[in-house]
């Protein structure tokens, strides 16, 4: 399998492309994961910029992860005139799109409904897949409101919730169950994981439970 990730700090932070990597090879799949983000970039920046459009070009991707931020509101329009322009250089590439739906700064705790919306959106004009990852961050709060998903700066992931984001990322591109699936070692500590293993089957069964509200 073949995964490309264009987006930006919210793919970086905790480094979500390693992640998900090191997970579908626990599983024994043969992968090959690359990223193209930049901090503060849109769809629309990758668009304008050629880098990402060369790349799914070159061909080879399987699947192409797209991220913007919440796109709650004003963001929503070009979420979803980018979202189907890189689809469509995608499937020319004989690839598929994905829509990785993100989460809203905790100061606007009220926009997980509209985010859901702006990707489901997109996902649907893309053909693409939806990556429902806003609502596993529900439904994690769901079976415990104490989870820390939102880093210091109250709108970047976690380690907790990129390690969530993985989850549901690899049930969704290849049928893995999150419960059968480890916690990824630290890259910089080996013997640790990267949540701690109290945490490990909320975590799991969020990502099953957001993955298993889709429409099949």
């Amino acid at each position: 399998m073949s995964v490309l990730f264009i987006g930006n700090s919210l793919t970086i932070e905790n480094d979500l492309p390693a992640m998900v990597r090191a997970l579908l090879e626990s599983a024994g799949i043969n992968v090959r994961v690359a990223s193209l983000a930049q901090p503060g970039y849109g769809l629309e920046d990758h668009w304008r910029l050629g880098v990402a459009r060369k790349m799914i070009a070159g061909g080879g991707w399987d699947v192409v992860v797209l991220q913007q931020g919440p796109s709650a509101t004003e963001g929503r329009p070009s979420l979803l005139e980018y979202s189907a322009r890189f689809a469509e250089d995608i499937e020319a590439a004989g690839g598929q799109a994905a829509l990785y739906m993100v989460w809203p700064a905790r100061h606007r705790f009220f926009d997980f409904d509209g985010v859901r919306k702006s990707y489901d959106m997109a996902a649907d004009s893309a053909n693409g897949l939806l990556l429902p990852v806003g609502d596993a961050w529900r439904a994690a709060w769901r079976l415990d409101p104490d989870v820390a998903l939102y880093g210091p700066d109250g709108f970047h992931p976690g380690p907790a919730a990129t390690y969530l984001a993985a989850l549901v990322i690899c049930q969704r591109l290849a049928g893995l169950d999150p419960r059968a699936l480890p916690a990824v070692l630290n890259p910089t500590a080996p013997q640790e994981s990267i949540v701690p293993r109290a945490l490990q089957a909320t975590l799991q069964e969020a990502a099953a439970a957001a993955n298993a509200e889709l429409q099949p």
